[in-house]
């Protein structure tokens, strides 16, 4: 796993402070993750179900090759970051109103 760094100017210049990009590019990797963990299990779910009426405590290999296919995409976090870096993602930033 290679690590590429980055320069903490231009990912503080994508938002308020360093903090704030930090937080909106992590939100966006949970996102993400979320999404794929929904793919990972529409489309194993019916592997699963063949797999349950066969009562073979095996791997099939067709989960397998899925499960690879998952393994070799981007991190969530780089992914994330990527997009707050190339300006693909929106956000605000919630104002406290305080009324008394």
């Amino acid at each position: 796993m290679r690590i590429t760094p980055l320069e903490i100017e231009e990912v503080e210049s994508k938002a308020g402070n360093i903090y704030e990009a930090v937080v909106v590019s992590a939100k966006r990797a949970r996102q993400i993750n979320d999404e794929q963990k929904l793919e990972y299990n529409t489309r194993v779910e019916p592997l699963i179900k063949v797999d349950d009426d066969s009562d073979d405590s095996v791997v099939s290999k067709d989960k397998m090759n899925i499960s690879v296919e998952f393994e070799v995409r981007p991190k969530t976090t780089e992914s994330g970051l990527n997009e707050l870096l190339n300006d693909q993602l929106e956000f605000r930033v919630r104002s406290e109103n305080t009324e008394d």
